[in-house]
This record gives C-alpha cells, structure tokens and sequence, in this order.
C-alpha cells in the first residue's frame, strides 16, 4: 500500500469510529483504486458490507462516514456513488508536493524495508559437465529480478548457485574419459564444453547399457568421495571446464551467483540421516532408509516415501536439499530462503520441506517459498527445440536475439538515413537483444508457460523491452534537443493543468506501491506491468495530437513538464535496473 492509501485508510478509519462509535475501530474500509478515472482516484466499498450489521441503506452509511472524513488536505471534498461507494479524487496541490518530494529522492519515494532481513534466492543451478539451455532461462532471469529486488529494498541477499557438481554422473563421465580421452582428467582445458557434453552423452549410454561399466562407473564414485586424490583432482578439472562456459553466460546476461554446488553438502549427508532418525522419522523400506509422508501417495494408495539414503548407502537429491536447507537455516541465518525451479519440482520441494518441518529443523520466524515457473515454449506451442529436435543451448539463444536486433537496427538506420560507429551499432544490438529476451520472459506471469517469439520480443510496438528503452531513449533526446540539464531544474517546479499531465504525475506516484508487492509475491511481471503503462502514459502525455507541448511551451508549464519527462526517465531507469535491464540514452 502507498503512503497515501495508507493516509486515507487511517483517516476512513478515524471515521468509522466517529461515526459509529468504538465498536467499529479496526474494520477494514476496504479502499481501493478507483476502476474508472472519471469517479476518482480511490473508492472505498466498507458501506456496503456494514449495512446488515448497521441495518441501514449503504448510502446512509457512507453520507454518515463521508460527514466525518478528514481528507481535506490529500483530497477533493468525497462523493457518494452507486449504492454507496464513497469516491476521493486526488488534489492537484497535493499530487504536485508529492511529486516535488520524490524528484530530490534517488530512491523516487520508494521506502527501504522496515525490518531488511537475510534472505537467500537460489536460482539458475545447471549442472556441472551439461550446458546451460532454455531450460535454465527462466529461473536464471526470474531469480535474478528478485534478487536485485530484495537488494533494492534492503534486504541481505546471497545469491546461490545450487549447481549439480557431485554424484554419479561424474563416476560414469570419469569412466569413460580414463579409457577414451584420459587427458581430459589430467590436463586443463583439454576439452571444450561442446566435447565434454558429447562425451558426457556416449558415457550415459555406455553405463545404461553395460553392467561391467557400470561398476566400474560406480567405483570412481566411492573413489570420489573417499577423496581419492586422481579422481577429486579429475572431477575439479571438469567443473572449472563447465564453470568457465557458465560465467561466460552469467556474464552476457550480467547476473552475479555465488557458487555453492551439491559438493559443498556432501560432508553433512550422514548427519542428516542420523538426526531423522534420532527423530523417529526414518523407516527402513526394501533396505533404503526413508520418511513417509502425509498428502503423498503412490497409485496404489499407500503412503510415499521419502528416500534420503538408497540401499547402497548412497544418498540423493532429497538428501542434499535436507542439508543445505539446514544450512542455510542454521549458518546461514536465512529468514526467507527461495527457491526458483519450474513448477515440474513442486512435489520434490513440499516433500523435503515436510520432511524439514517434521524433524524440527524449520524455525517460526523462517519462511521457505518455492517460486515455482512454466515452460518455454516454440511458436508451434510445444517445448521449445532446435530444428533437430536438439535443446536450445542458452547460448546459441542468446547470440541469435543480438544478432536479430543488430540486423533490425541496421535496417532502422538505413530507413532514417543515419550513419553511426560500429561500436554504437555492436552496443545496442547487445543491450536490446538481451533486454528483449529478459523482458519477455519476466513480463509473463512466471506460473504460465510462454511462447519464445523473436520478433515479438524485438517489436519496437507493445509490451515489450525495445519499447520500454525507446521511450527512455526518447526522453534524452529532449534532454539533447534542448540542451537540458535534469539535474538542475530545481525543485517546486511542477505545475499539473492538462489531463495527460496529471495522468503520468499520479501513476508515477504508485512505484513504491508497486515494488513493495513483487517484493512480497515475488511476480516480477507486475513491475512489468507497471513500467510499460507508465511508458504508454508518457507517449500520451508527449503525444503532439493528444498530449502537451514540452520544450516550446512557455514557462512555469516548461520547467513542469521537463521535470515530468526527467521523473519518468528516471523512474523507468530504476525500473528496468530491477529487471536486470539496462538503458540506452540512444538508439
């Protein structure tokens, strides 16, 4: 809720009990935003659930409640409309101070949290010795809007990496490698990321169809977590291999993690089984050691088990997900720990967190949340795949957006006749291309899948990142156009009179209320929203037809309609910076 909702919610409160006595303090007058402009800016709906209670007309109430409704200074006098909402529109004078506040403020009214707390966001995890592909887009994006969100609000936010580097993938990979390429596990950078990943593939095959490699395949796992120093020495060459090729794309897309793979959990495995079963959680099932569950059952109907170490003694997913969490809980000191995996893991993570919670590892004040994220998908409506019927590497992914923006751009210029360097062109081809793919994805609601459309993504038209950057774009070039610097337009400058002006100066008003939601539901696609609204708004208010005059208006409406246009400019860059997406003063 925004600082003047909660003005207005206080006062509609003050004046339920001066209308009807003490027995109302409390009541929520459920206020809201206004649906249709032409009534207002808030509507307050509390008349119409009191009139049972009260048993009168709701029209009587809201007269009742709007005799003793001190808004005097926020709002124009209220009205009554309908069956008996009671309408507030916004004063001008009171828009124009507030605006006035947020333009000395860099953070633009939006308020730091009152309690920052440690959180934890883990996102992105590919594993070790695959590459990262389109299936890895969504949470590294999504996680990574989050984490700058919390940051920005104020929050202590580490950034995890919860990457696969352990288990026995590696005893096959390391197998096959000491027969086929035993250079590979000696020798950095003896192999290449596409070699190790083909490699990986014939060694999957290898082991699902010979049991004598199999063994041999599970040995160099005992081996490895014996620590046996050729096979550890082996294994860390091929996961600062993939590591490398992931920073490569970490960087490309500026997301900064750090890296705390499955390894780092192993030493605590045996610790988690003990304690479950110190607990009196852990039942021995066809010689595995499992926790049943409640809510879970197999087609049969009888209870699922949750199995935290296999029959051979070896451990698994669930297993490290226990230790990390208690981790995270214990030395970490985490108070919110979210996860960010597409909605296919919802079982596996209300499993092990029941687990948790079971065994009392999970403290009152810590709230775990899985951020759960559909598909992407082709423009034929199926998961997303190459022609070959291959998985789209995130990297080929993201080489193709710039190169399609630097086509469009080229094609741009030579429509406008304008010549530029190629470092401009190489720039903005980058920065729109990535934007483009970020914008799409995080402008979605992340619980639906998605269609993964190029051109869409790269219109300079709709909900979409070039949009967004063009309206900032265009800003500085009124900047430019008038040798205008923003830093010194002073404040108290704003002066709202037409329509466009007063719609663009209210809805910049709503960013703290805004932010402050995704920060709690964790929906980035509603800041999304807010910033694309906010960029039609300003196209409106610009808009020679149906908007105002800016630089060759007369003054005071001059000096107020820069400081508009500087106040968007700034709110969009803030925005966008959320999002992981960076702006262009030209393109």
């Amino acid at each position: 809720m925004n600082p003047t909702q909660e003005k207005l919610k206080v006062q509609l409160e003050k004046a339920l009990v001066a209308a009807f006595g003490a027995d109302f303090a409390g009541i929520d007058p459920i206020l809201v935003a206004a649906s249709n402009p032409k009534f207002g800016d808030y509507q307050a709906n509390v008349a119409l659930s009191l009139s049972k209670k009260l048993g009168k007309q709701p029209r009587l109430i809201a007269s009742a409640i709007a005799e003793k409704l001190d808004v005097s200074e926020i709002c124009e006098p209220p009205e009554i409309a309908g069956p008996g909402f009671i309408n507030l529109k916004l004063k001008t004078t009171y828009i124009e101070a507030q605006l006035n506040e947020i333009q000395a403020d860099p953070r633009l009214g939006v308020p730091p949290a009152k309690i920052p707390k440690r959180e934890i966001v883990d996102f992105s995890s590919p594993n070790i010795a695959k590459e990262m592909h389109v299936g890895h887009l969504r949470s590294t994006i999504i996680g990574d809007a989050i984490a700058r969100i919390l940051e920005f609000q104020g929050h202590d936010v580490l950034r995890l990496n919860h990457v696969g580097d352990w288990g026995t993938q590696f005893g096959m990979l390391i197998a096959y490698l000491r027969e086929v390429y035993p250079d590979a596990l000696t020798t950095a950078n003896a192999l290449d990321i596409g070699d190790l990943v083909s490699f990986y593939r014939k060694a999957k095959l290898r082991f699902d169809a010979d049991e004598t490699f199999q063994e041999t395949a599970r040995q160099e796992v005992v081996k490895l977590q014996a620590g046996a120093e050729d096979t550890i020495h082996a294994w860390k060459l091929l996961c600062e291999q993939s590591r490398r090729e992931f920073q490569i794309i970490y960087e490309l897309l500026d997301i900064k993690l750090t890296e705390r793979g499955e390894s780092f959990y192993n030493p605590l495995l045996s610790g988690v089984v003990e304690d479950l079963e110190k607990s009196g959680l852990l039942v021995e099932n066809q010689g595995a050691k499992c926790v049943f569950l409640d809510g879970f059952t197999n087609r049969e109907g009888e209870p699922l088990p949750l199995i935290v170490q296999k029959s051979d003694g070896g451990y698994n997913y669930a297993t490290t997900d226990l230790a990390s969490l208690r981790y995270r809980i214990q030395q970490d000191e985490a108070k919110r720990i979210i996860y960010v995996t597409d909605s296919g893991q919802a079982n596996h993570f209300a499993q092990f967190i029941q687990v948790a919670r079971k065994a009392g590892w999970i403290p009152d004040d810590v709230e775990l949340v899985h951020v759960p994220f559909g598909l992407v998908l082709g423009e034929d409506g199926k998961k997303f795949k190459t022609r070959s019927g291959d998985t789209v590497r995130l990297r080929d992914l993201l080489d193709e957006a710039i190169a399609r923006s630097h086509a469009d751009l080229i094609a741009r210029l030579q429509e406008e006749e304008r010549e530029e360097t190629e470092e401009f062109i190489n720039d903005v081809a980058k920065v729109v291309g990535i934007s483009a793919v970020k914008y799409a994805d995080l402008s979605q609601n992340r619980t639906s899948n998605y269609i993964f459309s190029y051109d869409k993504m790269l219109d300079l038209k709709g909900n979409t990142a070039p949009y967004m950057l063009y309206a900032y774009a265009r800003i500085q070039g009124i900047s430019r156009k008038g040798e205008i610097n923003f830093d010194k337009l002073g404040n108290n400058a704003l002066v709202l009179e037409h329509e466009t002006e007063l719609g663009l100066a209210k809805y910049l008003l709503q960013l703290d209320e805004v932010i402050s939601t995704v920060e709690q539901d964790l929906l980035p696609h509603r800041l999304c929203e807010y910033l694309y609204e906010l960029s039609k708004k300003f196209n409106q208010f610009y808009d020679r037809n149906q908007g105002v005059r800016v630089l060759d208006a007369e003054e005071p409406q001059r000096t107020s309609r820069l400081v508009l246009c500087d106040l968007t400019a700034r709110t969009l860059k803030l925005g966008l910076s959320l999002l992981g997406i960076q702006v262009l003063e030209r393109m």
